[in-house]
């Protein structure tokens, strides 16, 4: 995608310290874009980012403007808002285990909060939200899915709301992103530096894998591709949680204890990013799948009248009946991460040995 599109743009980032929104600055950074609005509720991570870019970006770091808020409370979300052309809604509750215990938590914020930063969006009269699901929205078993679930109910009603010359409104939807905050890659390797055994829930369990590059590739060729009410999806492959683990404590060349502790509240044994009954209705588009959304209206009288009279038959797209990756292939997506290379960087024989070991595989 052309970065012309953001050429003396604002963009606001929701959720904006988190590690999508420092992927989206990284990328974004050296562009001509006017400015980039990081919107998120904690002030200590605002500053350590605010400092970092001042650090490495000297002549660029003004671009970056900090709003502290909520987007459960609509007020703040509206002192952000105010000359903003796109914005990109990453803001979440994301944590299943949390969300289980604290359910009405993630309705105010994934569910109320979308909400809230759609009407201040349409409002202001931002021209693109790109907002970000989770394939735990696909077949919801637990109050993190239902949550993302019910926030891509509100995107798509919204989105018939408004015109979308003035304001259009997708969605993207994703699955685990490799070396984020909070998932279980950083966890592995805090465990590995500490000695302490691999806390694994089940090892046939299955994740689809994507990098934070990735998650960004998603979001822009849903801002350059989506129509109103869309979700996309990128096709992504997955791997075993046993075989991702075995491939972090190779790379660190980890003898540590692997300990099997069980399925976590609310989890899945995988996970689905398209549902039977979008696949029917998805748009192949190379690299990504685009589910339309249904735009037929409130008209009772149809659904006792007329309808499909035949479906056609289709599997999900899950993370069981994708390319699923060997271990090998899992090394070679985590060296390609910045994160990675930078914990690898103590210890350079680590990183010279796995580079050395994945070119003979590939040779």
């Amino acid at each position: 995608m052309s970065n012309q599109y953001f050429s003396n743009k604002t963009l606001l980032i929701t959720g904006g310290t988190g590690s999508f929104g420092g992927a989206v600055l990284s990328r974004l950074i050296d562009t001509d874009i006017k400015e980039i609005r990081v919107f998120s509720r904690d002030e200590k991570k605002q500053d350590d980012m605010r400092h970092a870019y001042q650090r490495s970006h000297p002549g660029l770091a003004h671009k970056i403007k900090f709003y502290i808020g909520d987007v459960r409370d609509l007020s703040s979300i509206n002192n952000a808002m105010h000359g903003v052309d796109f914005v990109f809604h990453a803001a979440a509750l994301k944590q299943v285990p949390s969300c289980e215990f604290f359910p009405l938590e993630a309705v105010k914020t994934n569910i109320l909060g979308t909400d809230n930063v759609l009407t201040a969006a349409i409002e202001a009269g931002v021209r693109k939200v790109i907002c970000l699901s989770t394939d735990k929205a696909a077949y919801p078993v637990n109050a993190m899915g239902a949550s993302k679930a019910m926030m891509e109910k509100v995107i798509v009603a919204k989105s018939k709301t408004v015109d979308p010359q003035r304001t259009l409104i997708c969605c993207t939807r994703y699955g685990n992103v490799m070396c984020s905050r909070g998932s279980v890659i950083p966890l592995f390797i805090e465990q590995i530096k500490a000695g302490a055994p691999l806390t694994i829930t089940d090892p046939s369990m299955t994740r689809f894998i994507m990098s934070l590059d990735e998650a960004v590739d998603l979001v822009l060729f849903a801002f350059e591709h989506g129509k109103p009410g869309d979700i996309l999806v990128q096709k992504a492959p997955a791997c075993t949680i046993g075989v991702l683990a075995a491939a972090v404590m190779d790379l660190f060349d980890a003898k540590n204890e692997v300990k099997i502790i069980g399925i976590r509240h609310g989890e899945k044994m995988y996970e689905t990013l398209l549902t039977n009954e979008e696949f029917a209705h998805a748009v192949d588009m190379g690299s990504y799948y685009r589910v339309p959304a249904d735009t037929r209206d409130l008209n009772y009288e149809k659904y006792f009248v007329t309808g499909e009279r035949k479906r056609p038959r289709y599997k999900t797209y899950n993370s069981n009946n994708t390319t699923l990756l060997t271990k090998e292939q899992v090394m070679e997506k985590l060296l390609s991460q910045p994160y990675i290379q930078e914990e690898l960087s103590e210890r350079e024989d680590l990183y010279e040995r796995a580079c050395n070991r994945l070119a003979r595989l590939y040779r």
